[in-house]
């Protein structure tokens, strides 16, 4: 196993790091599944290729129409992608082999080198879930967190660490607004992996405004006074961190996930986090930057805090801003990747 810590310093992790020249430029090819994590990559500056189907369904969505995305992510449809010269596939979900190898006539792993990028926790079986590629040498699995690595049974396929790096939005931290901000993706579908069943209870508590798509209807469905608990449905990106660092405090109620972006924007705005202890929490949340637990008691107590005293907030969060930066700034996360893209690619 091949494990990069992901760690860097405070000062190299403020760089800017808008969209760079890489050591060696490769074209890859890759689709559009997960928006934040891909806004990172390419600022590694390398070629990558998004295939785009008339209907841009989940197979040929191209680019993000709801991201500020540079040049260098570049449509192309489907017919077009045998003769892209593409250089590695990047994949990200199990029947992408087969896309790959019928877009490009090529048999990722043997005849085009490739990677897979493990963005999800196993499902099933925990922790003996086999990954989908774990019978397979040829194609590295590089997963997002630590926590991932060591629960996913991976078998003989080469792994990877290669932890978040998330552009930094800078420090919008206001905390004017006495509520807590949340950011949910389809909670009501995905419920006790986001930790939708721990709203009400946290809405006793504190006010809560809740960020993401597919957030209109949870305060009716889960029974939440609008007072309690505020929907701000699919703001885009710019809107919401502008909105969220209003907010004195947040809390990350995901129970099931490898570790949601959002709080590590949280907490590189400026806001103060309460989260539960799962997955790769407590890696990520130092103590000084907020509170860590599985009991939803602690959490509501801290948010609370938060909220009767700003000055605690704004030095917690604060504290929080330069653990994110150190840990999650993008110059580590290209750095780790031109060396994992190297070591496949050599």
């Amino acid at each position: 196993m091949t494990v990069d810590t992901g760690r860097a310093t405070a000062a190299s992790a403020r760089t800017e790091a808008h969209t760079r020249a890489p050591v060696r430029p490769r074209r890859v090819l890759m689709w559009h599944v997960h928006g934040s994590w891909t806004t990172s990559f390419l600022h590694s500056g390398h070629t990558c290729v998004l295939p785009v189907t008339p209907d841009r369904g989940p197979d040929g969505r191209g680019r993000a129409d709801t991201w500020d995305w540079p040049p260098n992510a570049v449509e192309l449809p489907w017919d077009q992608v045998r003769g892209a010269g593409i250089d590695l596939v990047l994949l990200q979900r199990p029947h992408e082999i087969g896309l790959a190898e019928h877009l490009l006539g090529a048999v990722p792993g043997r005849d085009v080198p490739a990677v897979y990028v493990e963005h999800n926790t196993p499902r099933g079986g925990v922790p003996e879930t086999p990954h989908p590629l774990a019978e397979r040498s040829d194609v590295p699995v590089v997963h997002v967190t630590h926590f991932n690595a060591l629960f996913w049974d991976c078998g003989r396929a080469p792994v990877h660490v290669v932890e978040h790096g998330v552009p930094d939005p800078g420090p919008l931290y206001t905390g004017d607004v006495a509520r807590v901000g949340v950011v949910l993706n389809e909670p009501l579908r995905r419920r006790r992996f986001t930790g939708t069943d721990l709203l009400p209870g946290l809405a006793d508590e504190v006010s809560l405004d809740l960020f993401g798509m597919g957030v209109e209807a949870v305060p009716r469905r889960l029974g939440i006074p609008e007072a309690q608990l505020r929907a701000h449905e699919d703001l885009p990106q710019h809107a919401m961190h502008t909105e969220l660092a209003r907010r004195r405090a947040y809390v990350h109620p995901l129970r099931w996930t490898s570790l949601g972006l959002s709080l590590i924007e949280a907490m590189m705005m400026g806001l103060p986090v309460a989260a539960v202890g799962a997955t790769e929490a407590y890696e990520a949340v130092p103590p000084g930057a907020g509170v860590v637990s599985t009991n939803p008691a602690v959490l509501a107590e801290e948010l609370r805090t938060f909220l009767e005293d700003p000055d605690h907030a704004a030095r917690t969060g604060a504290a929080a801003r330069e653990a994110a930066l150190a840990r999650y700034g993008l110059p580590r996360f290209l750095d780790d990747w031109d060396r994992v893209l190297e070591e496949v690619t050599r």
